[in-house]
């Protein structure tokens, strides 16, 4: 917030702190924030979580939470983009975190220095390849007091608990610039293959003449298996999107098996198969079709 009032046009910006009540003396932060943002000349707005939270992935829905609140505040004042303070130490937690949970390249190629969050809003991670350090610096450079947040040391909570690792993990050199620089290439490469992927999918696919859509398997078949991935994965995105009520978890193992160790076998053989995955149905037939259709709701009993 400093930074940008120093550097950009303060009449420009505006400052929203999300208290997602999770823990005492939250609400009295967010309240220091605004006290700062009115000193420097900044509007402020505190933006509540309020929805029932799982314990077990309450980190995850906190995430989730705070980017739907702050999309919808930038839309309500007009904003166009949205700047984080996520550090290069961040990236490496992040990049860290998704190996041990068996990522692909698209996920370990961790957070991106600008991704597009709505049609009208881009987010900007400025800080991605500053330590944190660098930035606790500035802070105290300009006078600036900062908060630690105390759920960062508990170690309920994976990152917390990486986070404690990482002096042992650097003593054998793996660095968090190092884990920062893995994610740059990734994503260097993941942008390559997703640009291929996505003129791929448009020449293998078609709307079905009801829901769903159609690809065309043996045309596919002749691709390399990353590709054919890329483009299972994007028509299962497509007809997902045609589905009310929770989005199923994307999990790249699963998508493997079906591609892999299913679909693929099928085309070779002129098999047919029906399958299911994040709520859609994937059927494969003698024809070398593949058509991807909703799949109906789970009746609860």
């Amino acid at each position: 917030m400093h930074a940008a009032a120093r550097y950009g046009s303060p009449a420009s910006l505006s400052v929203a702190t999300v208290d997602h009540g999770l823990r005492a003396g939250s609400t009295a932060e967010a309240r220091s924030v605004g006290e700062r943002a009115a000193a420097l000349g900044l509007r402020h707005a505190v933006l509540t979580w309020e929805k029932p939270r799982r314990d077990g992935q309450i980190q995850a829905e906190a995430r989730a939470a705070r980017y739907r609140l702050l999309s919808a505040h930038a839309e309500r004042v007009g904003a166009e983009i949205l700047l984080t303070a996520h550090t290069l130490d961040d990236q490496a937690e992040t990049v860290l975190m998704r190996l041990i949970a068996g990522s692909g390249p698209a996920g370990l190629a961790g957070m991106r220095a600008e991704r597009r969050l709505t049609p009208n809003l881009r987010l900007l991670r400025p800080f991605l390849s500053i330590e944190k350090a660098d930035l606790v610096s500035y802070c105290k450079a300009h006078s600036l007091s900062f908060v630690s947040d105390p759920s960062n040391g508990d170690e309920r909570f994976a990152r917390a608990r990486l986070r404690r690792l990482m002096p042992a993990l650097e003593g054998e050199g793996l660095t968090a610039s190092r884990l920062a620089r893995l994610a740059h290439r990734l994503a260097r490469d993941d942008a390559a293959l997703a640009a291929t992927a996505a003129g791929l999918f448009k020449e293998v696919t078609r709307e079905s003449e009801g829901e769903g859509v159609v690809v065309d398997g043996r045309r596919l078949a002749g691709e390399a298996d990353a590709l054919v991935l890329r483009v299972i994965d994007t028509a299962l995105d497509a007809v997902a999107s045609q589905l009310e009520g929770e989005r199923v978890p994307r999990r790249l193992e699963r998508l493997e098996s079906l591609v892999l160790d299913a679909i693929l076998p099928a085309l070779a053989r002129g098999d047919t198969i029906r399958r299911t995955l994040r709520g859609v149905i994937v059927s494969v037939g003698s024809s070398g079709r593949i058509r991807l259709t909703p799949a109906a709701p789970r009746r609860m009993r």
